[in-house]
């Protein structure tokens, strides 16, 4: 369970309880050299991905074996994430700007992790700049849509991501609509976002790590 919640912090969501222990390691190409109108189709997301300054929504997390779970999603820049997973779950997941933290309510764990080793910062940057992201590995346009892959094919957890966005065409004709992750023992998991707004703000509270750990605890 801790690797998957692993590769939910360093790409993006993982499969809580997970599953592909016994998946094949999936061997990831060398790095892809993309066109210049993959790259203005790059600029187009990060302009968008850029305007998303405080945003909140639900979202449904879908796991390789079809499990899914359901909760509410919170984002604030720079660098400030939650996950609020809805009961039964007891997983909690914040970031508050240096740190990732996993709280289990049943268990009282909170494992950290740096926020420096994660493509969440494909989101929670304040400047994006996507068209000269050596990860970007692919970029997708079709009718109604727009997707790229961002790869890390080294560090604590190798694998991929993709972002899946609507695109009614123009500057601001772009939504975040899910994400995709595979990682390196070709385990899926899919997160879907859905009723994504822009709000004014969110209490800063929403994004303090809770520390659960009675160890921990004891050596502050």
């Amino acid at each position: 369970m801790k690797r998957a919640l692993f590769m939910f912090l360093v790409l993006c969501l993982p499969l809580v309880g997970a599953v592909g222990a016994q998946a094949q390691k999936v061997p990831f190409p060398p790095r892809v050299f993309l066109t210049n109108d993959q790259k203005a189709e790059l600029r187009r997301v990060s302009a968008y991905l850029n305007t998303l300054k405080s945003v909140q929504g639900r979202f449904m997390q879908i796991a390789a074996d079809g499990r899914s779970t359901e909760g509410d999603f919170y984002l604030k820049k720079p660098g400030r994430l939650r996950f609020e997973y809805d009961k039964p779950s007891p997983i909690l997941i914040v970031a508050d700007g240096s740190s990732v933290a996993v709280t289990n309510s049943n268990l009282k764990t909170t494992d950290r992790y740096p926020l420096i080793n994660s493509p969440l910062r494909l989101l929670l940057s304040d400047n994006i700049d996507l068209s000269s992201d050596s990860r970007v590995v692919s970029v997708v346009k079709e009718p109604g849509a727009l997707s790229f892959t961002a790869r890390e094919n080294s560090g604590p957890a190798p694998g991929s991501i993709t972002l899946q966005l609507a695109d009614s065409g123009g500057p601001t004709g772009l939504e975040l609509r899910q994400w995709e992750v595979l990682d390196a023992q070709g385990v899926r998991t899919k997160v879907v976002l859905n009723d994504l707004r822009q709000v004014a703000d969110i209490p800063p509270q929403k994004f303090v790590i809770q520390e659960l750990s009675p160890f921990k605890k004891g050596n502050n």
